[in-house]
């Protein structure tokens, strides 16, 4: 009997090498309402027959937690379910996705980004998902409407980086240890609304989400 995922040797978690061991992964709770299962998916992966499973399954669960426990389920909280676009990505995959054009940036930039499991050149942990809002496209239909959501993030939430896309207004949200603050969009108004130094990350910018609900934790 090949051991499931939780086995572990020397406290450490091993990937995955039977369907078994990935159905437990998968079941890994990371918050009170998402599992490890919820980021796993991936077109990349499933398309062209690339396993997207962590190489090491104990980071990518630490990070993860941090990941859903302080930004998705606040967010999830206040607008009501969120859509997962993509999540988590497997070395191998992200690397074939950057080698083939298909929309993903080099290793290097994407450890401790969509790469759970790789911390960055500073040995920093980080993590990051790409989600829409279906809040937000049913109440708002402006082009520059995502600067909202942005601005609502930026005053009430510890994000790291923030980069919005123009189909659902879906956006990449991360968790960082050393976070930087930064928004930027490739919708119109395209380029960095925010980040330290700019004078408009500081201050309360309640004028661009009136109307929106309250803060839910």
């Amino acid at each position: 009997m090949i051991p499931a995922v939780d086995a572990q040797e020397n406290n450490v978690m091993r990937k995955p090498n039977s369907m078994k061991g990935l159905e437990d992964l998968g079941r890994v709770r990371l918050s009170q309402n998402f599992f490890l299962r919820d980021f796993l998916h991936s077109e990349i992966a499933d398309f062209y027959g690339i396993p997207n499973i962590p190489e090491d399954p104990d980071l990518a669960i630490e990070a993860g937690k941090r990941l859903c426990e302080e930004l998705l389920e606040p967010l999830e909280a206040t607008f009501g379910r969120l859509h997962v676009r993509s999540g988590y990505r497997s070395s191998a995959v992200n690397r074939f996705g950057n080698e083939n054009n298909l929309n993903c940036s080099t290793n290097a930039s994407t450890a401790a980004h969509h790469i759970w499991d790789v911390r960055d050149f500073d040995g920093c942990m980080g993590a990051a998902v790409c989600v829409a809002v279906p809040w937000m496209v049913d109440h708002y239909h402006d082009e520059s409407d995502w600067q909202r959501l942005a601005w609502w993030i930026h005053d009430h939430l510890p994000y790291a980086s923030l980069c919005f896309f123009p189909k659902l207004w879906a956006f990449n949200i991360q968790w960082h240890e050393r976070p930087k603050r930064v928004i930027q969009s490739y919708v119109r108004p395209r380029g960095i609304l925010t980040k330290p130094g700019m004078a408009n990350w500081e201050g309360d910018h309640a004028a661009f989400y009136e109307g929106f609900p309250m803060l839910r934790r």
